[in-house]
């Protein structure tokens, strides 16, 4: 069961989610957090989302291990330099902290993954904190899915070695700088030291990547997506440097949307999964078509079962897969990972049915 259900925003909630750190909250005088409806699950919806999130993402893992010892790089459009990074990283078992599956799902039939934004996912504080402060503030009585803050923290240990772990982001953008400050706070909660830098602030001294202060960079989490670190001037001293990079290089395999014609390919007919290929012969009736990389809907156009490919390079055809519809708003479910674990959700919504930056973040609960 999945319902939406309108209610009454709490009279100063502008000021109540600014007092967690939750700038953004409006954007271009528009509401980005909307607490003016809630979406209301059963209890065995959210187990159904909990156990699709583990399976696809236990898929996931096997697919990048298929992938790295076969070769299938070509599917990706991943070069030599790209893949020998990935593979040393899989390798060497680097450790994962977290990812975020964007699903159709209504509550009732199986959810569906559209894709898998597994290095550089985004809406991070608002499923972990924010909406959880709301349900202690107006429904302390109801259950959320969401045990992301503790997750991470525990996490940490795992991820960030022994020693301090910097922090990168393009922090003139209030969203990423937001998602990595939070991340940062958990990592400080877990033991660490941190360091918070923005991306153009890091440097190399002729044998490893070093900080203002030139101390060398041991752990670096970074807002900032593998194809473009791999464009940089330094990419080549990503493999020669000691640096272990969070989201780890094999991350790239995952965030790449020609993930989706692989995982079809190896696990078909799939409940969870929908047809996908590079071809768009291949998909019968409405598909959609993806580039390889993009975030925040980019580049994203919706075909009807007559409309042929789309002339342009590195693009997936997936089969579509409506986002139901409450209230003339498009839902979409993002299911959180951290580790290898689900950790709860977060819904966007739009009057479009494509979700892009602007569309909207609306708290949940289940009883």
């Amino acid at each position: 069961m999945m319902r939406r259900e309108r209610i009454t925003p709490r009279a100063d909630w502008q000021r109540e989610v600014e007092s967690i750190g939750f700038g953004f909250h409006t954007i271009d005088g528009q509401p980005y957090w909307r607490e003016d409806a809630c979406y209301v699950f059963g209890a065995d919806a959210i187990d159904e989302v909990d156990a699709a999130t583990a399976e696809l993402h236990g898929m996931c893992l096997e697919a990048v291990d298929r992938i790295v010892r076969d070769g299938r790089y070509d599917a990706l459009g991943i070069n030599d330099d790209a893949a020998r990074l990935a593979e040393r990283s899989w390798f060497d078992r680097e450790p994962s902290l977290y990812g975020r599956m964007d699903l159709s799902w209504d509550g009732v039939s199986p959810p569906k993954l559209l894709e898998y934004n597994a290095d550089t996912p985004t809406s991070l504080f608002e499923a972990s904190v924010v909406q959880w402060y709301w349900l202690e503030a107006c429904y302390p009585d109801a259950d959320q899915f969401n045990s992301i803050h503790e997750k991470l923290i525990a996490r940490w240990p795992i991820v960030g070695g022994g020693g301090r772990v910097h922090f990168a982001a393009c922090y003139d953008n209030p969203e990423d700088g937001t998602t990595t400050d939070y991340l940062l706070d958990t990592c400080l909660q877990a033991g660490h030291e941190v360091q918070a830098l923005d991306i153009e602030e890091i440097g190399w001294n002729g044998r490893a990547f070093i900080d203002l202060a030139d101390r060398p960079i041991d752990r670096l989490f970074k807002l900032y997506p593998w194809e473009w670190l791999l464009d940089e001037a330094f990419a080549k001293h990503i493999a020669p440097s000691r640096t272990r990079f969070i989201e780890p290089a094999w991350k790239m395999l995952l965030s790449n949307k020609a993930i989706l014609p692989l995982l079809w390919e190896w696990f078909p007919n799939h409940p969870n999964l929908l047809p996908a290929s590079l071809r768009r012969e291949d998909i019968l009736g409405a598909a959609v078509a993806k580039p390889f990389w993009g975030r925040e809907g980019e580049g994203i156009s919706v075909l009807d079962r007559h409309q042929g490919a789309v002339v342009a390079p590195n693009i997936v055809y997936q089969a579509l897969a409506p986002l139901p519809v409450f209230d003339g708003r498009h839902a979409l479910v993002g299911s959180w990972i951290v580790g290898n674990e689900a950790a709860g959700m977060g819904i966007r919504e739009d009057n479009d049915r494509i979700t892009r930056n602007t569309s909207c973040f609306v708290p949940h609960l289940f009883r």
